[in-house]
């Protein structure tokens, strides 16, 4: 499993052990093994304790922490909302593999959140930062900026999308339905 700089490899190929060294770029935490993302060559920063990948080809977006990202909210339980993360935002390209993500209710606004279900609602659509990494189904996001939140929302009731009527509330134009969200700067609506 020891790999060095210049060494070629495959995606989900082990490069080295989470005590030794740090994830980088093309690189994700797998239960304490390093591996690929993408077929490339080995990088090794022994200075830093990093380990990267370049890439062979031009290849998808990549996560890293501070990406801004869209997805859709998939479930919202007690302290944590779920998001399937469908791609960097301002890149055309679509992601390396599928992501999912956990806005915790410290991360969704500044300030004091009561209930994460006055922030968000399954079938929202999403613009987060990422904030940490930890293999494909665990990433942190947070939507505590004023650009970041709900860019879309949809009705609980009838599932229509749904016009922002004041900063933090929306309204449903088919059933008139209305509802709190943690809106985004960039609401299309």
């Amino acid at each position: 499993m020891k790999t060095k700089t210049g060494d070629f490899v495959l995606p989900g190929d082990a490069l080295g052990v989470t005590e030794e060294y740090d994830p980088a770029d093309w690189t994700f935490d797998d239960e304490g093994k390093i591996r690929s993302l993408v077929a490339g060559t080995v990088s090794l920063d022994n200075r830093n304790k990093r380990i990267s990948i370049i890439p062979k080809t031009n290849y998808p977006s990549i996560l890293k922490n501070g990406v801004v990202v869209f997805g859709q909210i998939s479930e919202v339980r007690g302290q944590r909302a779920l998001m399937k993360i469908e791609g960097v935002k301002d890149t055309k390209r679509s992601l390396v593999t599928n992501f999912s993500g956990g806005i915790h209710i410290s991360q969704a606004d500044k300030g004091y959140v009561a209930k994460l279900t006055d922030e968000f609602h399954i079938g929202d659509l999403v613009e987060a930062k990422v904030t940490k990494i930890i293999g494909l189904d665990n990433v942190d996001l947070t939507t505590a900026e004023k650009e970041l939140g709900v860019i879309k929302a949809m009705c609980t009731n009838c599932r229509a999308y749904m016009k922002q009527m004041s900063k933090n509330e929306v309204l449903c134009p088919r059933c008139g339905r209305k509802e709190r969200r943690k809106i985004s700067s960039n609401y299309e609506g």
